[in-house]
């Protein structure tokens, strides 16, 4: 996850008004009206969900979206056109107890929250944004009042868990996960998957009929995630600029990527190095820990959860883009946002070799054998000792980024999944509205 502002954007510049088909899917939207439900975010910091509610809004939709709110920001507000209406979160949620009180909290807050909506503007749709899946019971209550339900599968639930939790995770509780995944799949109008491993689960295990699924990739927005002026102070060190950003969860691989660094200076002898670790997440202050353990307290620098105007300068500044996630179950699936956004930026990657890396990257990034932070290591001194390597593979990232990969090229499939949710009380033989 990456933070951005809250400015308003025109339609336009976000490439939100697609022709053909899909422009005509949207003028049809008739005002129709949009519940989203998100719970391990804020609005409008989630960029997929912050893209979804602006496309939907350009083309004629109303859109609310329920979240956390963060310290300070007001429960209700109108954002770009998106009536955002927002609870208190829990802090300091961890371990199985921790998020399971998280997640009761998040979802009577939520059905609360959804009540008032109801009664004050109504909806006829909700768009529900796993985790948790246990938002299919605010949705299964709504079906029973006509209204559609759309899944948006952001993670895949028992395989996170098992990537958290390992060895101290519970049967019991990936089974009951699994199930609610089931359940979600089943009873959704429309499931929208983020690539096309998600979709094999939805139909293998969701049985999910490939009919009602739509797969919307993740893209970053071209207008936000922009070259800037680098951070000078970065630069003025003189030494080659690693960068991580993104959310650091006990599954995201960051003690991959310290001891990769640990390895690189301490026994490739590369001390001209200098990572800079951008974000949040449950996992930080361990992660700390870890970096002091290894002494690498004056090579790597965790700024915490920043702006997109405090971390643009800083990612413009790095030389090479790292996704140290490890394979597992969970990541060998799953689409990372972070490496289209370096490669928007033209730098170059090093990442494990996972499937969705490379379905993702392709020739923009050098990838380590997966979970071995040597080769990781060594990926690394090719990039740092190769400084044509860094500029080749940062203009393929660039323009596979512009060409294919941005979001104004997802936006059209997700009008067309909207296009395809018959309102209540439609046939099969209605058309689509």
């Amino acid at each position: 996850m990456t933070p951005t502002d809250t400015s308003r954007c025109e339609p336009r510049r976000l490439g939100l008004r697609p022709a053909g088909g899909v422009a005509a899917a949207g003028r049809g939207a008739g005002g129709r009206r949009v519940l989203m439900l998100l719970e391990n975010s804020t609005y409008p910091r989630d960029p997929r969900v912050r893209l979804e509610a602006r496309t939907l809004t350009a083309a004629g939709y109303r859109v609310a979206v329920i979240c956390p709110a963060l310290p300070g920001e007001p429960w209700r507000e109108q954002i770009d056109g998106v009536a955002v209406y927002r609870f208190p979160a829990l802090r300091g949620a961890n371990g199985l107890v921790g998020y399971g009180l998280e997640y009761v909290h998040a979802m009577l807050a939520t059905a609360v929250l959804s009540l008032i909506v109801w009664a004050s503007s109504g909806f006829d749709i909700v768009h529900a944004h796993n985790p948790p899946d246990t938002f299919v019971l605010v949705a299964a209550f709504y079906k029973l009042f006509g209204k559609r339900f759309v899944f948006d599968h952001h993670d895949l639930a028992p395989e996170m868990y098992r990537a958290r939790f390992g060895a101290r995770g519970r049967p019991r509780v990936a089974a009951v996960l699994g199930w609610l995944e089931r359940l979600s799949c089943r009873l959704a109008d429309r499931v929208i998957a983020t690539n096309e491993s998600y979709k094999a689960v939805e139909l293998a295990r969701g049985r999910v009929p490939e009919s009602r699924i739509s797969v919307v990739r993740n893209g970053p927005d071209l207008d936000r995630i922009r070259p800037v002026a680098p951070d000078a102070e970065l630069r003025g060190l003189g030494k080659t600029i690693i960068a991580f950003v993104g959310v650091m969860g006990f599954q995201d691989g960051v003690d991959y990527l310290l001891r990769a660094v640990h390895r690189l200076v301490y026994d490739l002898d590369r001390a001209d190095v200098y990572c800079v670790v951008i974000g949040p997440g449950d996992a930080l202050a361990d992660l700390r820990a870890l970096a002091t353990r290894l002494c690498l307290d004056g090579y790597v620098r965790f700024t915490g959860r920043l702006s997109t105007d405090e971390l643009l300068p800083l990612l413009c500044a790095a030389d090479i883009g790292v996704e140290p996630s490890p394979s597992n179950a969970y990541n060998d699936r799953s689409t990372a946002i972070k490496l289209m956004e370096y490669m928007a930026l033209a730098k170059p990657l090093v990442a494990f070799d996972l499937p969705e890396h490379r379905v993702t990257a392709g020739e923009a990034a050098l990838y380590a054998r997966p979970n071995d932070e040597l080769d990781f290591a060594r990926c690394l001194v090719r990039l740092i000792d190769g400084p044509a390597l860094r500029r080749r593979l940062g203009a393929v990232g660039r323009a596979r980024v512009v060409r294919e990969l941005a979001w104004r090229h997802q936006a059209p499939r997700l009008l067309e999944a909207y296009a395809a949710l018959r309102p209540a009380g439609a046939t099969r033989g209605s058309a689509s509205p």
